[in-house]
């Protein structure tokens, strides 16, 4: 099996995190064979990159772009939690949040970034379930957030 941490690499992605929650949130919970993150915003050197709602200020193309980012933040703080990439097993639900107008409904379309990084780094093993929910506000005026739960195995 390849090292996923390697493939990162390979696709000249980064991992711009992590990026903790503050006080009393946890980044990662790990219950059960599952990891789960906290929300995780397009935070890349402490800035969020996309501020705004979308079908307003804030085009699907720049939604999926900050969706992905999202993720990797979401796998920034699952690899310092885990210590590598490499005990993630399989990718099981996202969730992903969209400040978006009302009547707006590509939010698939947006989180369909996140879900495209998430295959490139682990093939097969990054197909998962997935909510797009559309929602009026996002914290610190971010146009999209995500939660990340994955199947882990023992430290490698």
């Amino acid at each position: 099996m390849p090292s996923f941490d390697v493939r990162v690499a390979e696709l000249g992605l980064t991992l711009y995190g992590p990026h903790p929650p503050h006080e009393p949130l946890a980044a990662v919970v790990i219950h059960g064979g599952v990891a789960r993150t906290s929300g995780q915003l397009p935070r890349i050197d402490g800035r969020i990159t996309c501020i705004g709602t979308l079908g307003k200020d804030v085009t699907v193309e720049e939604g999926a772009e900050a969706a992905g980012v999202c993720v990797l933040n979401a796998l920034s703080v699952l690899r310092s939690e885990l210590g590598s990439l490499d005990r993630i097993e399989r990718v099981l639900y996202m969730t992903g949040y969209v400040a978006c107008v009302a009547g707006f409904d590509q939010q698939p379309a947006v989180m369909d970034g996140a879900s495209r990084v998430l295959f490139e780094i682990f093939g097969e093993a990054g197909r998962h379930t997935r909510s797009a929910v559309g929602v009026a506000a996002l914290p610190r005026g971010g146009a999209v957030e995500l939660e990340l739960a994955v199947a882990i195995g023992s430290p490698v």
